[in-house]
């Protein structure tokens, strides 16, 4: 294939320009998928392999989207290893049973074949697809060589040289009938398609960083009920290490909790959703993930002035004990039914805690607004986890997306965050109980628990803080705590103080262990590879350097390299020692400082000018002594 003449590409943005690229760097071949791939060595064309979790679970999503889509239009799709057409039942709305069911009647009627979509054509009725940062256009391709009932997908970047590549790969996997690249700026392109008639119906997010910039333009842009597909990678923001990056971003304050990753996909919901409110639309989440060194939601977008109404009060801000860890939620808005049965909306009231933590004594923090409402469809979660098991050879990441999604279906849909095992244990000192004693233990008590995908030792529990630290408390028991060494002003101390009013059975339950757990499912990943974490920037026109080299020559840049020994001695030996000056000094010789008598001082009385030739010693004269201002023969 001929190489077309390079063109100077753009940055990632598209708002800065680059110098003319290098020559071409040496390629390899990438296979993901059904998807076959060119991809370029040097870094000019952003790639993370560790995120095919993510795309076979996006391919997983919107084939189970087009089912219900097309569905509703009497279509029925074809995947590929699936023995039967399923029929489309779940997750529908009413009135779009009811048509898909008086469609289904006429075409029984009238004795014609079923219409059928198929991987790799085009489906007239089918759906619109976008990926506003497709890079290397490896999500794109996968989609239409993986998910049938499409129309066109659109794979968009500001880069030149991605958009050149992303066209060599769509004319190798042969798709081009499906596929267009397309270079613009992202958020251009998706307010160009703000009109009903030209909106898509999904839209694939999935930028360097952080998704803010896109959110506005995205909302408007994607049909009513169609699906939003959006990653994060700046978890450090969302997790709580920079607040105040997170509020510009996001509308939401982050803070620093053990339910962090949890809490990341809370904020990313607060931000679709009050983004959307001010298009009179409102977002409704199907699956909210948090995997790896992201987090990744689904959303669907609707249109409606009466519904947006009570986005208020799906939203909450979350107080904090920085002591025991204790969390409340106060919600923002009030929703309430009259003897009439309408719906009215009114400011809540709050706060729910007291100036000091009624458990520890100590000052809460603020964090929020969030999402404060399921952030799964339980419906939408159990058809993609049923469709991925009964055909496991369709993803290579098969049985993590099993194990993840079946955790998924256990979480407390009701229970906002979590606490963690080992902080509990941590915060009055005492021994860590197994995570089925303790889960047992809530369950005597007459409480729901559940783990959480987002962490291995989550404890997803509607129990108030006060009966989950009287089971602690009678765990301590069982395993005193040496109160003598704790401080009388520790949380631990003030907590232990107090005898529990719940008396706990820590005896092992059967149902305490879920389901996810004895069938020994692949529900939290290990790292897959070494260095797995994000990937450096794309930089178009940059020469390319080895990362390992890379990384190698920038460990630990802020660190002062360490001193060698005989050099720090040498060093501290130029410093007097204060003690020895005061006659105190025990060391001697073995003194780290030196002991060598101070330089005498050079007054005014005995000051010696050193000639070559002579030496002269100048005494001041009477006047001098008596405090004048020079002797004889001096102005």
């Amino acid at each position: 294939m001929e190489q077309k003449a390079p063109s100077p590409p753009a940055m990632e943005n598209g708002t800065q320009p680059c110098q003319e690229r290098p020559p071409a760097a040496p390629e390899a071949t990438i296979t993901e998928g059904a998807a076959k791939i060119v991809f370029p060595n040097a870094n000019e064309v952003f790639y993370n392999p560790v995120q095919e979790f993510n795309r076979d679970l996006t391919c997983a999503v919107i084939t189970e989207f087009a089912r219900i889509h097309l569905g509703a239009k009497g279509i029925q799709i074809k995947v590929p290893g699936e023995k039967d057409l399923q029929k489309v039942s779940g997750n529908l709305s009413e009135q779009e049973e009811e048509k898909a069911e008086q469609e289904e009647r006429e075409t029984l009627a009238s004795g014609e074949q079923p219409r059928t979509a198929a991987v790799g054509e085009i489906c007239e009725e089918g759906l619109r697809v976008l990926e506003g940062l497709a890079a290397s256009g490896l999500r794109s391709i996968r989609f239409a060589l993986e998910v049938p009932g499409l129309r066109s997908v659109i794979a968009n970047d500001a880069s030149a040289r991605a958009v050149e590549l992303m066209d060599r790969n769509v004319h190798l996997n042969g798709v081009a009938h499906l596929v267009q690249p397309n270079q613009a700026d992202a958020r251009m392109l998706m307010y160009q398609h703000q009109k009903a008639s030209e909106r898509f119906d999904v839209i694939d997010l999935d930028p360097y960083g952080s998704p803010a910039p896109f959110l506005d333009a995205a909302v408007q842009a994607v049909n009513d009920g169609g699906l939003l597909c959006v990653t994060c990678t700046d978890m450090a923001v969302l997790a709580g290490n920079s607040g105040e990056t997170c509020y510009s971003k996001y509308g939401a304050m982050a803070i620093k909790s053990r339910a962090c990753h949890e809490m990341a996909l809370r904020i990313v919901l607060h931000s679709l959703d009050l983004h959307a409110n001010c298009y009179q639309r409102f977002v409704v989440p199907l699956i909210s993930i948090s995997a790896d060194f992201y987090v990744r939601v689904f959303v669907r977008v609707f249109t409606g002035q009466a519904k947006v109404k009570a986005s208020a009060s799906k939203q909450a801000l979350v107080f904090q004990c920085v002591g025991c860890g204790a969390f409340y939620l106060q919600r923002l808005g009030k929703a309430s039914r009259d003897p009439g049965g309408r719906v009215k909306f009114s400011a809540a009231c709050g706060p729910p805690v007291t100036p000091e933590c009624e458990h520890c004594g100590q000052r809460h923090q603020l964090g929020g607004p969030i999402w404060a409402d399921p952030i799964h469809d339980l419906d939408f979660v159990g058809r993609v986890l049923e469709a991925v098991t009964t055909n496991p050879g369709r993803f290579h990441t098969s049985k993590r997306i099993q194990g993840v999604l079946s955790v998924v279906t256990e979480e407390l849909p009701d229970v906002p965050l979590y606490y963690t095992l080992d902080h509990l244990s941590s915060t009055i000192h005492c021994n860590t109980p197994s995570l089925l004693q303790l889960r047992s233990a809530l369950l005597h008590a007459g409480f729901r628990v559940s783990l959480s995908h987002a962490c291995k030792n989550a404890v997803k529990t509607d129990a108030p803080p006060q009966a989950l630290w009287d089971i602690m408390r009678c765990w301590e028991k069982e395993c005193p705590v040496k109160r003598e060494r704790l401080s009388e002003s520790s949380p631990a101390f003030r907590i232990l103080a107090v005898e529990p009013r719940l008396k706990a059975n820590f005896n092992i339950r059967e149902d305490a262990n879920p389901s996810s757990r004895q069938q020994g499912l692949k529900r939290f990943q290990a790292n897959p590879e070494a260095n797995w974490g994000p990937r450096p920037r794309a930089r178009p026109g940059a020469a390319s350097k080895d990362p390992e080299e890379k990384r190698r020559l920038l460990q630990n840049k802020r660190k002062e390299p360490a001193e060698d020994p005989a050099q720090r001695a040498a060093r501290l030996k130029t410093f007097p020692c204060k003690r020895f000056k005061e006659g105190t000094c025990q060391r001697g010789d073995q003194c780290c400082y030196s002991h060598s008598p101070a330089a005498p001082v050079v007054s005014a009385d005995t000051l010696v000018t050193d000639c070559p030739e002579t030496t002269t010693k100048i005494f001041p004269g009477p006047e001098a002594a008596a405090g004048g201002t020079g002797g004889p023969g001096v102005d």
